[in-house]
C-alpha cells in the first residue's frame, strides 16, 4: 500500500459529497486531478471503492469502511499538527464559513490578513446559495455564515460588514439607457433570474411584486457568473449585486441602467447562532473583523462607494 494523505483526503471528500465535481470544488482542485487521484487510490485495492451508475457515483460498502478509516487517519494527522503549533504558541484550528455565492467577492478581504497572521489555521469556505448556507448554519456545521438577507426563523447574532447594492444591469451595447415609470416597458424585457433559494432571486422577486410587475420572459441560471455571461451575450437583463460586476463595468462589458426604485440596498452580515460557543479560532476571527473592518473597507471597497 502506497496511498498518500492527499489521496485519503480526496477519497474522503468524494465519499462525503458523492460527487467528483463537488469534491474538486471544495478541495480547490481540477476535476481531472481528482479523478486521477481516485483512480490511483482505487488501484491499490482489489475490491471496488465506488460504483458509477449513469452520471452518479456511489460509495460501496467497502468504500464506506475505507472512508471511515481515512477520516480517523486524517484526524490523527490534524492532531499532530495541532500539537506542533500549540507547542510553539500558535493559534491553530479550523475556521468554517458558509457564504452565499455573491459573498465570494466580499469574504476573502476580511480573511486574508487573518490567515496570513495565523498560519496554523485551516480555512474551510462553502460557497452556495442562501438556502443551503442557512441549512449549514442551522445544523451548526459552520462557525459563521455571510448573507445579505437575515433569516427570519433563526436566532442569530451578527456584525454588519458592507452594504449590498442591487441594480438593473444589461449589456453595454443595449439601446436601453434609462428605465422610468414605464411598467409596460419593464414587463417586455427578457429577465435572467438566479435559481430558487438564491438571496438575489428573493430580492429581485420582491422588487417585481412590490411594483406589480409581471415578468413574462425569463431565464433561470444557477450562479452569478452564469448570469454575467448571459448578460454579456445580450440574452437579457437582470437585477444584480454591484459587488460582483466591478470588472465587467470597468471593461464596459455591462452597464447599469438607472431605474426607479433601484438600487435596492441590503447589508452583508456575518452571522452566527445565538449563544454559540466559539472556538479560539472563531473568537480570534471575530476580534479581527471588529478591529480591522474600517481599514478593510477603505482599502478594498472605496470604488464601491462611488455608485
Amino acid at each position: 500500500m502506497n496511498y498518500t494523505l492527499h489521496q485519503l483526503q480526496i477519497f474522503l471528500k468524494i465519499a462525503q459529497t458523492h460527487s467528483v465535481t463537488r469534491a474538486a470544488e471544495e478541495l480547490h482542485l481540477t476535476q481531472p486531478a481528482v479523478s486521477i487521484q481516485l483512480k490511483n487510490f482505487q488501484s491499490q485495492f482489489d475490491i471496488p471503492l465506488t460504483e458509477v451508475i449513469g452520471r452518479n457515483i456511489y460509495i460501496t460498502d467497502f468504500g464506506k469502511e475505507i472512508a471511515t478509516a481515512a477520516e480517523k487517519i486524517l484526524e490523527q494527522v490534524y492532531d499532530i499538527n495541532y500539537k506542533m503549533h500549540a507547542y510553539k504558541g500558535q493559534l491553530i484550528g479550523k475556521l468554517k464559513i458558509s457564504v452565499v455565492s455573491t459573498a465570494k467577492y466580499v469574504i476573502p478581504y476580511f480573511l486574508s490578513d487573518f490567515v496570513k497572521e495565523h498560519t496554523g489555521i485551516e480555512l474551510v469556505i462553502d460557497v452556495t446559495n442562501k438556502a443551503k448556507v442557512l441549512d449549514t448554519l442551522d445544523n451548526n456545521e459552520v462557525d459563521f455564515s455571510l448573507v445579505s438577507i437575515l433569516p427570519n426563523n433563526m436566532k442569530v447574532e451578527k456584525i454588519d460588514l458592507l452594504k449590498n447594492k442591487l441594480y438593473l444591469v444589461g449589456n453595454s451595447a443595449s439601446p436601453l439607457q434609462k428605465m422610468g415609470n414605464n411598467k409596460q416597458q419593464m414587463e417586455s424585457l427578457p429577465f435572467i433570474f438566479r435559481e430558487e433559494g438564491s438571496g438575489t432571486r428573493q430580492v429581485m422577486e420582491r422588487f417585481f411584486n412590490t411594483n406589480s410587475i409581471s415578468v413574462l420572459k425569463r431565464m433561470e441560471l444557477t450562479s452569478n457568473e452564469a448570469v454575467k455571461q448571459a448578460l454579456m451575450a445580450d440574452l437579457g437583463y437582470s437585477i444584480m449585486p454591484l459587488i460582483g460586476i466591478k470588472n465587467e463595468l470597468q471593461n464596459k462589458d455591462l452597464k447599469i441602467i438607472p431605474c426607479k426604485g433601484l438600487p435596492i440596498q441590503t447589508t452583508w452580515s456575518l452571522i452566527w447562532l445565538k449563544n454559540k460557543k466559539h472556538s479560539a479560532v472563531a473568537r480570534a476571527f471575530l476580534q479581527h473583523v471588529h478591529e480591522h473592518k474600517k481599514d478593510i473597507l477603505k482599502h478594498h471597497f472605496e470604488w464601491y462607494e462611488v455608485f
